[in-house]
């Protein structure tokens, strides 16, 4: 574990979510035609809106030689390290999303397999493993609006200092 002199990097970590655009919201499935095509066009009336409540934030560490990795866990929010980190306390929050639409209907969110952060200076970090506590078919309530929370894994290599930051694409399509 990181001691004394080893303790060379200290993370803020807001990641900036990016809503997709109502385009990108849209069925990616259904026919331009609307016909001949072979596949079922979906009748959603509403189009899907995609809010960020809350940005990922894994908080405060400090990483020696070797580095490690923070977790933020999407389903109890808790803030876990590994390796040659130390957590210096602060504040960690996982995402949350509000997805609103046609009330009752079945949705899919996607999230990038890696997301790269960059520091003031050009130096990287990158986000992996990132997931949500959604069930195996998210439906938006009578409403029409579903929120989830989302986490994900911070890889950090050892004397990379900075605040790093980046943006998460935050995609989701009618079923």
């Amino acid at each position: 574990m990181a001691t004394g002199v080893k303790l060379r990097l200290i993370l803020g970590l807001p990641l900036l979510l990016a809503a997709p655009s109502p385009a990108a919201a849209q069925c990616l499935l259904c026919g331009k035609d609307g016909g001949g095509s072979g596949l079922v066009k979906r009748k959603a009336e509403t189009p899907l809106r995609v809010e960020v409540e809350t940005q990922l934030d894994m908080g405060r560490v400090a990483a020696g030689a070797g580095g490690g990795e923070v977790e933020i866990d999407p389903l109890t929010g808790a803030r876990r390290v590994r390796g040659n980190i130390v957590d210096l306390g602060g504040m960690s929050l996982t995402g949350t999303v509000t997805v609103s639409g046609e009330p009752g209907a079945e949705v899919r969110v996607f999230l990038p397999p890696t997301v790269d952060l960059e520091s003031g200076d050009g130096r990287t970090a990158r986000v992996v493993g990132l997931a949500t506590d959604l069930g195996a078919a998210p439906r938006l309530g009578p409403d029409g609006r579903l929120q989830f929370r989302f986490g994900g894994r911070l890889q950090v290599a050892g004397a990379s200092g900075g605040d790093y930051r980046g943006r998460i694409p935050v995609t989701v399509e009618y079923q």
